[in-house]
């Protein structure tokens, strides 16, 4: 069997912990995974809604009332939010398909913009929401 020289090989940074800091990138694009998952439960809460709506008027005030509540409209805030940031993370990584950006300091700002971005379109979706 090859030897194996286990005492001088290198540690991985992340393994080190002292030097290993997370970065915008990584941050934005694990940012962007679970904001995909949180998508697929707030469509699986409208589906509920929905079937709740279908089945009889008492589990519709039920369910209806949960998402009328503040609980349900911090839940609603949250959803809006991880939807505007997910599409905006696609949008950067068609930006990216397209070889454009791909140098760091362009894609750290961009991580940042996804998060101030989603921000403000959820400030204004709220806006437009609370008008109509």
């Amino acid at each position: 069997m090859a030897d194996v020289n286990r005492g001088n090989r290198p540690l991985s940074p992340f393994m080190l912990g002292k030097y290993y800091r997370p970065q915008m990138t990584s941050i934005s694009s694990i940012m962007v995974r679970i904001t995909g998952i949180a998508s697929l439960v707030t469509v699986f809460l409208a589906v509920c809604w929905l079937l709740a709506a279908a089945s009889s008027p008492s589990v519709f005030a039920a369910i209806d009332g949960i998402f009328a509540s503040i609980i349900g409209e911090i839940l609603m805030l949250a959803a809006a939010w991880a939807l505007w940031y997910h599409l905006l993370g696609r949008l950067r990584h068609v930006v990216w398909d397209f070889g454009y950006c791909l140098d760091v300091p362009t894609s750290e700002k961009m991580g940042w913009g996804m998060f101030i971005g989603a921000t403000v379109l959820t400030v204004l979706t709220a806006i437009v929401f609370l008008i109509f």
